[in-house]
């Protein structure tokens, strides 16, 4: 797998599947497989679970199903054998999982990353969004929240959005620092303009000060902070 960055987390973590424990890990690595976020490898001896190896590989990493008495979960754990840092590790696929614990909070889509930090700020600032020249929201009380790597998202008050032209969507999302985001898409000058806004109605405890506020994705629209048009940010979503 080349190098990657390994660290042990402090934290208790369990996964469960079928109803079942699979593996409960006091010293679970976190393994940068990739630049934005971290994986869990658990150590093999606190899998509680079948491991049955099923003859394939992906990539230098050995698949196994996890067995439980609960059900399979068919080809959701990897293996390295040959690898010096993970041969003693064992990297169950997130999504397959039923349930994951840090300590005994559940925890979403990939765990969180310890230098990643999510910062939410009231402030008087103006802001207003427009979309094709016409205004979708303005408010004189956004809540901006700040976090590391993405550009500032500024949630607004539901009194301050223009919902004569928003339609609900069925899209939802998960975050692992702030929950599950319902959407809206906007429909402005007869031109529909999918999930263009989300709202966070219940969100993780870190994240409270945004609950039902409104967030317009700022790479779509025109974003006016106290009067002057801002550079539309550079992100995933551009």
């Amino acid at each position: 797998m080349g190098d990657l960055r390994v660290e042990t987390s402090a934290k208790r973590v369990r996964a469960y599947f079928g109803g079942e424990l699979v593996a409960d890990a006091t010293a679970p690595r976190l393994v940068w497989e990739v630049p934005h976020y971290p994986a869990y490898y658990l150590p093999l001896s606190s899998v509680r679970a079948e491991l049955k190896a099923t003859g394939e590989t992906r990539g230098d990493g050995v698949v196994h199903d996890v067995v439980t008495p609960g059900g399979t979960a068919s080809g959701a754990a990897l293996t390295y054998p040959d690898s010096a840092l993970l041969r003693d590790l064992v990297r169950f696929e997130f999504s397959a999982m039923d349930e994951w614990l840090e300590e005994d909070e559940p925890i979403y889509v990939h765990p969180r990353d310890p230098y990643k930090r999510v910062d939410v700020l009231s402030s008087s600032r103006h802001v207003r969004i427009a979309l094709d020249g016409v205004t979708l929201a303005a408010s004189s009380q956004p809540r901006i929240l700040f976090e590391t790597s993405l550009p500032p998202r500024f949630y607004l008050p539901l009194s301050d959005v223009r919902f004569d032209l928003l339609r609900p969507s069925d899209t939802q999302t998960q975050c692992p620092y702030k929950g599950t985001a319902t959407y809206w898409s906007a429909e402005v000058n007869g031109v529909t303009h999918d999930d263009l806004v989300w709202i966070y109605r219940s969100p993780l405890p870190e994240s409270q000060k945004i609950a039902g506020m409104a967030c317009f994705f700022t790479e779509k629209v025109d974003l006016f902070l106290d009067g002057e048009l801002q550079e539309k940010p550079k992100s995933p979503w551009s």
